[in-house]
């Protein structure tokens, strides 16, 4: 019988209002304790209803190992016949409201915030104050970014569990809905979540169809919403820049950080030949997140260090391809610095009236686990219980949130140099994490025709149904959780992050074998939603309570067909 594919949604727009309400009431700021309301809340709205209350082992969290704040992936499952499985994917950390000054406490509170931004409408764009005065958008933080997705999602798992419970033989697969923490931080939640859906595979005999975020989408044109059949990915590589002390009064005799440091910027800021090119999509240009010297306090002394980390966003690349580019760029960099002082030091001379002569210094550049086999080859087990010691009080400081993980990573860095011999100038180069692979279905082959051309069969539904034209991306590049829904090459990745990625395997982990093993596509589709992470973050309430919730009951039918 094919009548699950018509279960009705009447009402679903008032379940969905009444989940998106409650569900923001939980201030899961990312990266805190607060997270644990929003996974309550997750977890009681099932745990209430009679389907998961029959089926207990239906429902349930996956703890994220040794974290801070005892977070976990929750998930809730509808199991029907056969293997074959949609997995539904949302966040519920939200990012914070400092922007929201003194509207702070009306935060969380949709119809009274709109109220008090309506006041403050002249101060705003001409598009928001448009947006405002149609009243065709929602309000409030994590109304769209993303608890608004997670509540069509929850709603639409709570139908077909009513449907089950009224007709146990007739859905052809099974739903899951993950709900996972720290996806505005470094994903914690949602690397868990892939652990998870690895032992949901092994104990339910489940078959990994496809993968559904509904993060919201931004629209180029207004009347135009957008599927993305992917995920852009994420590398962050770091620069660590040793110099060498001296006075200011004696340049020459030392070597500025900062120099070399400011000339590897001016080759990689929004260098688009970072940028990767798939199709008629292309990444955004590379951009620097932390840029500095390594200087407590002021005195008259150059800086001995300079570090700082770059964002480069991918299409098609990997850890090892890229981290094949950094290297020449560094040794480009850096011999260019040394022709420029040896320059300097030539018209200093001359106007001394001295004789001509060279700086000392020569190019090197090395990988952090380079740098770190120096090391353990000169100082042996001396040093390596030190930097194990060093690791554990580097987690206590992230952990307590004393240091962000890029200060931590220079810390680290920071203390092999103390064991390092060698005292001439160099560049250390490597990664930071979180890495985000980057995921597209046309990387994917024997892919069911159901799949293959679901974005296309999409936007036919919905010029049908509602008259709205939908396109599709090949890439979301707001960067998502769906980013661990597949990989390839996994042995080869592992390789490279453990060569240029200090913390991996420690302070960071990430399941790259098991990311292969569950491997599926993947799909957004989420309501249109605009000014993420701002104050007038706002979702479109005809999307949020109408189109979306069917565009996604439309996908189940022909995936699960």
């Amino acid at each position: 019988m094919d009548n699950w594919k018509e279960i009705s949604l009447a009402g679903i727009d008032q379940d969905i209002k009444d989940l998106v309400y409650g569900y923001i009431q939980a201030q899961s700021f990312t990266h805190s304790p607060g997270e644990k309301d929003a996974e309550s809340f997750f977890l009681n709205y099932f745990h209430q209803q009679p389907y998961w209350q029959d089926n207990p082992q239906f429902c349930g969290s996956f703890p994220i190992e040794d974290d801070p704040f005892h977070r976990a992936a929750a998930f809730a499952m509808v199991k029907g016949q056969g293997p074959n499985t949609i997995v539904f994917v949302h966040h519920n950390d939200i990012v914070p409201v400092e922007d929201y000054k003194l509207l702070r406490p009306l935060a969380f509170s949709p119809d009274l915030l709109e109220v008090e931004l309506k006041k403050l409408r002249s101060t705003f764009s001409d598009e928001i104050q448009h947006d405002l005065d149609s009243g065709a958008f929602l309000y409030g933080r994590g109304v769209c970014d993303m608890k608004g997705g997670g509540a069509v999602q929850m709603a639409l798992l709570s139908r077909y569990a009513q449907f089950v419970q009224e007709h146990p033989n007739d859905l052809p697969g099974n739903l899951i809905v993950l709900a996972v923490p720290d996806e505005e931080n470094l994903s914690a939640g949602m690397r868990a979540a892939v652990l998870l859906l690895s032992q949901l595979k092994k104990r339910f005999g489940l078959s990994y169809q496809l993968m559904i975020n509904s993060e919201p989408h931004q629209r180029k044109n207004p009347e135009t919403g957008v599927f993305s059949m992917g995920s852009v990915g994420k590398l962050m590589p770091f620069f660590y820049v040793r110099g060498y002390l001296a006075h200011v009064g004696k340049v020459f005799e030392g070597f500025n950080p900062v120099h070399l440091l400011s000339a590897i910027v001016r080759k990689t800021e929004l260098n688009f030949a970072f940028s990767d090119v798939v199709g008629k999509e292309a990444a955004p240009p590379p951009t620097w997140l932390f840029c500095r010297d390594q200087k407590l306090s002021y005195d008259v002394s150059m800086p001995l260090s300079a570090a700082g980390c770059l964002s480069v966003l991918t299409l098609n690349q990997t850890p090892s391809t890229l981290m094949e580019r950094i290297r020449p760029i560094c040794t480009e960099a850096f011999q260019e610095v040394l022709d420029d002082m040896n320059h300097s030091y030539s018209c200093f001379l001359q106007a001394c009236g001295q004789p001509p002569r060279k700086l000392p210094w020569k190019e090197k550049v090395v990988t952090f686990s380079e740098l770190y086999q120096q090391a353990l080859d000169s100082y042996g087990k001396e040093f390596q219980l030190g930097y194990q010691k060093t690791l554990t009080d580097l987690k206590r400081s992230l952990d307590r949130d004393e240091k962000s993980l890029i200060e931590c990573n220079f810390q680290l860095v920071e203390y092999v140099f103390n064991y390092i011999d060698d005292l001439s100038p160099q560049i250390v180069f490597g990664l930071i994490p979180p890495y985000y692979p980057n995921v597209s279905n046309r990387f994917l082959t024997n892919l069911p025709p159901s799949i293959e051309h679901l974005g296309e069969t999409l936007t036919q539904f919905t010029l049908q149904e509602f008259g709205q034209r939908y396109s599709t991306e090949e890439f979301y590049t707001g960067i998502s959780d769906l980013s661990y829904t597949s990989l390839h090459s996994s042995a080869e990745i592992v390789n490279t992050l453990k060569e240029t990625m200090p913390f991996f395997g420690n302070l960071y982990h990430l399941p790259v074998e098991t990311i292969e093993e569950i491997s599926m596509p993947c799909i957004n589709i989420g309501p249109w939603g605009k000014d993420f992470h701002k104050l007038t973050e706002r979702v479109l309430k005809q999307d949020l309570y109408e189109r979306t919730p069917r565009i996604i009951q439309y996908a189940i039918s022909q995936v699960l067909n």
